[in-house]
């Protein structure tokens, strides 16, 4: 009788680290205790990316701390490649910041090199089947520290960055009326001026927030917190 996923195609597995006893050892690992196929190592960022381009393996367990080139700025440069290549960071650094870096970059897993060898197999075995694999030991603190910098990343926006801040008064206050549904002939008639000045208005808007139509005005305004600044400028 067949085993299940006896048929399944083995992933094809690449390592990158300047340590090479370790990436010996893991190699070694590998080919001893599952079924994958280890293609190619490097000891290099440089000459590991050129390995890929040639041999273009299913998974790439890459060292981040190495010289000349950082394992960050190599997943940077596979993700361009867009080869399909899956990279599990392989680290000695359990730095909150560093596995959030990591995944938000492209890493599809996470793992320490203390950690035990059949923890190494299963992620990639996680990997291999289109999950994402962070052990539980590190995962609390990645999502921990994930959402801190979700949250400093949105209040760091800054006017200069939002296209409405470059809105006169008059013109937030059309916005404000078109986020509500107001037609143009009663925003005319809610803020006393013509109906062809409220269209000047709304042509000025539709050029200074980089829009077509009134719709992609109204989506623009609400998703980058139009609401919000009006009420923090009536508080202020």
């Amino acid at each position: 009788m067949r085993r299940i996923g006896e048929f399944k195609k083995k992933a094809r597995i690449m390592l990158i680290d300047d340590n090479f006893d370790h990436l010996s050892g893991v190699k070694e690992l590998i080919n001893m205790e599952s079924n994958y196929d280890v293609i190619a190592t490097a000891t290099n960022a440089n000459v590991g990316i050129s390995l890929i381009k040639k041999y273009r393996p299913d998974i790439v367990l890459m060292d981040i701390n190495m010289p000349e080139k950082d394992g960050l700025s190599a997943i940077q440069e596979i993700e361009k490649l867009e080869l399909d290549v899956k990279v599990i960071a392989l680290t000695g650094y359990d730095d909150p910041d560093l596995i959030f870096r990591a995944m938000k970059i492209g890493a599809k897993g996470y793992i320490l090199k203390t950690m035990a060898s059949a923890q190494l197999i299963y992620a990639i075995e996680e990997v291999a089947n289109g999950k994402i694999y962070l052990p539980a030991a590190l995962s609390s603190r990645f999502f921990d520290y994930f959402q801190k910098s979700f949250k400093e990343e949105m209040n760091e926006v800054s006017d200069e960055d939002n296209l409405l801040s470059y809105l006169t008064a008059r013109e937030e206050e059309v916005l404000e009326l078109l986020t509500q549904g107001v037609t143009y002939k009663g925003v005319a008639s809610q803020l006393f001026i013509s109906e062809t000045t409220v269209k000047t208005h709304v042509n000025n808007i539709f050029q200074k927030l980089q829009v077509n139509d009134r719709t992609q005005a109204v989506l623009y305004a609400l998703n980058n917190g139009f609401g919000n600044r009006k009420r923090m400028k009536v508080a202020i």
